[in-house]
């Protein structure tokens, strides 16, 4: 898309008119920004239009999500349209610094980790590809919250993206529905967000969901001055939109996260019915033909019975027919192997918030029990365990995986594990259900847009197809022995080290060394992501370091970011051991240049942006078997980082497309695991064994550190050390793996070193990173799992 510098400049001054009542000389950097975000919505508006009408008349896919990890969406839309230095000349025209204007975005806040920001490069991919697919999802006011620490503990604070509305987002009040309850009714109101594929004049929509009441007061009550319960129906059914994962500790907490689930979904499913309808009337044999609907994770799996129930009660279809469409309609993607990952739901509860879809849940479940039975008569154990309906909870990945035509797991590992373990009852049934679909990243965001100084070098050297096409990276090879290209690719990852310093020092006041290695685990915080495995090594090496000053030892900053679950008290105790080691061994004058730890603040999209093209070292340390995928290993490789991690997840593909000799890989393997939980793993054995290993699990209770009198560290002592009856000790394996990850970070220390032979590695890293683009895996969907076809503007 061009638009004439001038047109845009008239743009931009008439929405800060409209908007502001200010000329441009006198509106701030905020106003700015919206008066820019209202512009290019005015210039996409005839495309966006355009683009929803051709899809009407074809088969289109629906992703139904729980979390939508979307970041800020200026930068992005302005790659995607090829706009951002018309936009950088027009505002220095006016003196105006493009980055402050993009630095008044704040992050839309929809989704918490890589299940939500995999959600939103998928929507890159089919809007770049020109695929006919949209979003579903809630739009939270508050989304994730805002991290903060006091006495090194996380501190939760609302976040406030939709303080001032947001620019980006366009109300559709003609396409409100009810969702009913079994205690209420309440108003969805849709919410419809542009995405620009890149390249294309094909604009693609992700609809969100906001809950309000029928009545926004009792006029009744007011009168009375009873102002508190005058507004009780209207805070209730806000409740259901306001917050991203609330915490569910409680029985009202679980009542809330599942009116959020069945809320989106069934406003979602009746949308896509009123839309079905618009162009084929009441043929629902076409229903499949025109419709894929992919739940993204179990959050979504309640859309099974509430489509049953839309074509039961509201369209008169018969149960046969109707199921019948339900299994050509739908398709799942199971993220995790967790247990406590797949949703289960007491019966009580989900009888209670949805009586209706509890009934139709119960009729799937008969009409399973009855297959089985058939199936495997003499085997009811099998047919127990295989239940949707077991005692008095609700199976959702059961639910999922009897009610959809494909299932499929997010790494090819991950699949394995699936078919051969997990899910294996259905997989000997149902063999032709399952798929793997590896995940994938969007390059637009993840390179072009977060680290130009290397997509510039990769541009000049290959062409700008690989913008749309990351599998032409693999010609990098070529320059595998061109020092000239190497030290260029030094010197980029250096200035993107100094660019994470400038922003460390003015947003957290931490002064860090470029020079060291920036030495990176950012995800979310959960024990089998095994962020203690790696603070215990930072401990290990402090420790060591102190004993020895003067040790050949290249400076490391080790770098963390996360936010962990309000309710998830283990998680919490490890953010506030990393902070508190990093107060020791920062102060500390006998480590000052060696070493360095830094808790990176409330970690999101916008921050992540800045730490993964800075990055040397991507760590990936989960136990074997437990990350399905990852997503982060992906945009370091591609920033050119290395990674130390298990063989899990995608670390497997990874190293399979890179080389292992170019990366560090440790620990337990998969069956290794098995064999050693098998035989019955004793975790005293490598605390007794492996050198200064005693004391770094002892510094958790001997007084080094203190947790303020929570009691929390002597929680994760014994989490480690003594077996409880709902779990082993050392569930994780942190122990076991210690000494095999502390020899791969020796290696890696003495590796960085030789300068040229670490570039090759980052390059080698770079070159094999096509595989893991979002547009691979999304045409993979397509083509696969929705068989839909592009349809271009």
């Amino acid at each position: 898309m061009k638009i004439e510098k001038n047109e845009l400049k008239k743009q931009i001054e008439k929405y800060v008119k409209i908007s502001f009542g200010k000329d441009i000389t006198e509106a701030n950097e905020f106003e700015i920004y919206r008066a820019l975000g209202q512009a290019i919505i005015e210039e996409i508006s005839e495309d966006w239009f355009e683009t929803k009408k051709l899809y009407s008349q074809k088969k289109q896919a629906f992703y139904l999500s729980a979390e939508f990890l979307m970041g800020r969406a200026l930068g992005n839309n302005l790659i995607n349209l090829g706009l951002l230095n018309e936009v950088k000349e027009v505002l220095a025209e006016y003196g105006i610094d493009y980055n402050k204007v993009e630095d008044e975005e704040e992050d839309s806040a929809l989704g918490n980790g890589g299940l939500g920001r995999l959600a939103a490069c998928f929507l890159d991919s089919l809007a770049t590809l020109n695929l006919p697919g949209q979003g579903y999802g809630i739009r939270y006011r508050n989304g994730i919250f805002n991290q903060t620490f006091k006495d090194g503990y996380q501190v939760e604070k609302p976040e406030t993206w939709l303080k001032y509305g947001d620019v980006w987002s366009i109300e559709r009040p003609a396409d409100e529905v009810i969702v009913s309850f079994g205690d209420e009714d309440v108003r969805a109101v849709p919410y419809d967000m542009p995405i620009i594929g890149y390249g294309t004049k094909n604009i693609n929509t992700l609809r969100l969901w906001e809950a309000h009441s029928i009545v926004d007061l009792d006029l009744g009550k007011f009168n009375q001055q009873d102002y508190l319960h005058a507004t009780q129906e209207k805070t209730r059914a806000e409740d259901i939109s306001r917050v991203l994962y609330p915490n569910d500790s409680t029985d009202e907490g679980k009542k809330l996260r599942l009116k959020q689930q069945y809320f989106f979904v069934s406003a979602s499913l009746q949308d896509i019915l009123r839309k079905f309808k618009k162009i084929h009337g009441r043929d629902f044999d076409k229903f499949a033909e025109f419709t894929a609907i992919q739940l993204n994770d179990t959050h979504p799996v309640i859309a099974i019975p509430e489509l049953m129930r839309l074509l039961l009660d509201v369209e008169g279809v018969s149960w046969e027919k109707a199921w019948g469409i339900v299994e050509k309609t739908f398709s799942y993607t199971n993220h995790t192997i967790l247990a406590e990952a797949l949703e289960k739901w007491w019966v009580g509860l989900y009888e209670q918030v949805v009586p209706r879809v509890y009934q139709i849940t119960q009729g799937i479940n008969d009409q399973l029990k009855g297959f089985l039975a058939e199936k495997f008569p003499n085997d009811p154990a099998r047919q127990g365990r295989m239940a949707v309906i077991q005692g008095n909870m609700i199976h959702m990945a059961w639910l999922a995986i009897y009610g959809s035509h494909t299932i499929n797991g997010v790494a090819a590992l991950h699949t394995e594990i699936l078919k051969k373990k997990e899910l294996k009852d259905w997989y000997e049934i149902y063999p032709e259900k399952f798929q793997n679909k590896t995940n994938g990243i969007t390059q637009r965001r993840w390179l072009l847009q977060s680290n130009p100084q290397l997509a510039k070098l990769i541009t000049e050297l290959l062409g700008d197809g690989w913008i749309t096409d990351l599998s032409q990276l693999k010609r990098l090879e070529e320059y595998i022995d061109d020092e000239g290209i190497l030290r260029r690719i030094l010197e980029i990852k250096h200035d993107k080290k100094i660019e994470l310093v400038n922003y460390l020092r003015e947003t957290q006041g931490i002064e860090i060394n470029p020079n060291s290695i920036f030495d990176m685990q950012i995800k979310r915080l959960h024990e089998y992501k095994r962020q203690l495995l790696n603070i215990f090594h930072v401990i290990g090496l402090y420790h060591k370091l102190k004993l020895n000053p003067s040790m050949e030892f290249n400076p490391v900053t080790y770098i963390y970011g996360a936010k962990a679950a309000p309710g998830y008290l283990m998680a919490k105790g490890i953010i506030r051991l990393i902070n508190e080691v990093a107060q020791v061994v920062n102060r500390d004058p006998d480590v000052n240049g060696k070493l360095k730890i830094v808790f990176v603040e409330n970690y999101r999209v916008s921050v992540a942006e800045k730490l993964f093209p800075a990055a040397d070292i991507s760590e990936q340390i989960s136990t074997a078997g437990k990350e399905a995928s990852g997503t982060g290993n992906m945009k370091f490789m591609l920033n050119g980082a290395l990674t130390i991690g298990t063989l899990d997840g995608a670390n497997v593909e990874i190293v399979e497309e890179a080389g292992i000799e170019n990366n560090y890989i440790f620990g337990l393997k998969v069956n290794e695991i098995e064999e050693m939980r098998t035989k019955g793993y004793d975790p005293h054995v490598p605390y007794n064994n492996v050198q200064g290993l005693k004391r770094i699990v002892d510094s958790l209770i001997d007084g080094t550190f203190n947790d303020l009198g929570t009691g929390i560290y002597g929680n994760i002592h014994r989490s480690l050390m003594e077996n409880a009856p709902w779990q082993q000790a050392d569930q994780y394996f942190v122990l076991e793996d210690f000494e095999a990850y502390r020899k791969a970070q020796k290696t890696i220390n003495k590796e960085y070193r030789d300068r040229i032979g670490w570039a090759k590695k980052q390059l080698m890293n770079i070159a094999n990173a096509g595989k893991f683009s979002s547009d691979r895996t999304i045409k993979e969907y397509a083509d696969e799992i929705w068989h839909i076809e592009p349809a271009k503007l």
